[in-house]
């Protein structure tokens, strides 16, 4: 285990915890995208309100797989540490 290791995996965490919420934010931004240009309002607030809200509740929702993932890595990262340790 290197430090090529521990950036790889961190890299990879940090990805997988924080795409879900901005695909969700994608998603929201293209459905309300849709909705401005049939309906034809153009207000900014249309756009940010909802998604603001939507991701919120989505983060809020996948907080106890998110604070698992977290608490795997640290996990792993502090027996790299005592491994690094006893060397």
């Amino acid at each position: 285990m290197d430090l090529m290791y521990i950036s790889q995996n961190t890299v990879k965490i940090i990805l997988l915890l924080g795409l879900p919420s901005l695909i969700v934010s994608m998603v929201i931004g293209v459905l309300i995208s849709v909705f401005q240009a049939v309906t034809q309002i153009s207000d900014a607030s249309l756009s940010f309100v909802p998604k603001v809200i939507i991701v919120s509740i989505f983060i809020v929702i996948s907080l106890p797989w998110i604070g698992d993932n977290v608490e795997a890595y640290t996990l792993e990262l502090w027996d790299i540490i005592l491994t690094f340790g006893r060397q």
